[in-house]
């Protein structure tokens, strides 16, 4: 008898042994799914604002463009021709400031003019078209200008006129480097984002942790204003015309951009 009471009691020690290491690697299991859980699927709360930044600035630099056309019976003097004309303006331009740098060829064209000989038929015969011959050369180049003491940009225009220029066109004022621009809107952007993500977590209750994601919308934000000057560069020799008034106005240069911050 007592070798069955001891036998009973190893067995129920024993059986509560194992009971409690049952438990504790049960406790341990689940403790590690949790933390798996946790790990693959950490899915930390966010939230998106998008800020928007304005600059305005006054334009510096003004451009048009002209051309120079010369029509003689040869080629040589139709270059000739041409070259003393375009070489009159281009020591204009100098005179009033305009630099080399800001000065650009666009296009030269030489090519020959044709003609068709005249034939004289009997009345209500047929006559054939008369035989194609060549009546001389003519020469166009084409230059653009960069203006960028934008007040004299009229005066400018009126002097390239009055020296030989044709079909001049296309003034526009605008920023001689955009680029400054677009970095100083950008900034404006970014700190209205922040500012949005600040009250946006205080109405959620809730603090920002870091900033997960960024975003920027691309493209031009500024448009240059426009003057077109053709109308006005017709007919220089036959007046005292000295140059239009001509306003910059201002250029507005914009950013977007969408911030994503995590959030607790």
């Amino acid at each position: 008898m007592e070798g069955n009471f001891f036998s009973t009691k190893s067995s129920r020690m024993l059986g509560s042994l194992t009971l409690l290491m049952v438990i504790i690697a049960l406790g341990s299991y689940a403790s590690l799914n949790f933390q798996k859980v946790e790990f693959i699927n950490p899915m930390p709360a966010t939230i998106s604002v998008t800020g928007e930044g304005e600059v305005l600035a006054v334009p510096d630099i003004g451009r048009f463009s002209f051309s120079v056309m010369a029509e003689t019976d040869s080629a040589a003097s139709a270059q000739e021709e041409s070259g003393t004309k375009m070489n009159e303006i281009l020591a204009y331009l100098k005179e009033q400031g305009v630099e080399d740098k800001d000065v650009k060829t666009q296009d030269y064209n030489l090519y020959p003019r044709y003609r068709y000989e005249e034939r004289h038929c009997l009345n209500n015969s047929y006559c054939p078209p008369g035989e194609r011959v060549e009546d001389g050369f003519t020469v166009t180049q084409t230059v653009s200008v960069k203006v960028r003491e934008t007040d004299k940009a009229g005066a400018i225009i009126a002097g390239v006129g009055e020296r030989g220029a044709t079909n001049i066109s296309g003034l526009n004022f605008t920023i001689d480097d955009p680029e400054k621009l677009k970095a100083d809107a950008r900034a404006k952007a970014i700190e209205d984002a922040k500012m949005k993500a600040e009250v946006l977590a205080k109405q959620l209750n809730v603090r920002v942790v870091r900033m997960t994601g960024y975003y920027e919308e691309s493209g031009d934000y500024y448009e240059p204003y426009a003057f077109n000057s053709k109308v006005m560069a017709m007919d220089m020799e036959e007046s005292a015309f000295g140059g239009a008034n001509m306003p910059t106005g201002e250029e507005s240069t914009t950013a977007r951009v969408t911030v994503v911050y995590e959030v607790k």
